[in-house]
């Protein structure tokens, strides 16, 4: 079932706003913690314009509060990957009894609204 909402969700963002959050990593060995709220990476217009694409991978350092206290680049674009973990920054998780890393995908394609 959350396998269903996220890639639900991750086709609306990739139809409404030309970037998408791909699914968290299915083979990772780590526990996967519920986003709460989530803000959109930005796509600066000069970038989409000049066909700048790509997938920016993220590791995210999750409090037991639900905070993100650290997001680390772990490939990709790097001027797309700036705005990527800009935003992931702000993002809020479900409480949980531990710290725990979530493994991210975004995807930046100019074809798509």
């Amino acid at each position: 079932m959350r396998s269903l909402v996220f890639a639900t969700l991750a086709v609306f963002l990739c139809l409404t706003r030309g970037t998408s959050v791909l699914a968290q990593n299915a083979n990772a060995p780590k526990p996967h913690r519920k986003i709460v709220s989530m803000i959109e990476p930005e796509y600066p217009a000069v970038l989409k314009n000049g066909h700048f694409e790509g997938y920016i991978r993220l590791e995210v350092t999750v409090l037991p509060n639900g905070n993100v206290s650290n997001v680390e680049v772990k490939g990709g674009n790097p001027m797309l990957a700036d705005y990527v973990a800009h935003a992931v920054a702000k993002w809020k998780y479900a409480p949980g009894p531990d710290k725990t890393v979530e493994d991210l995908s975004f995807h930046f394609n100019t074809n798509e609204r």
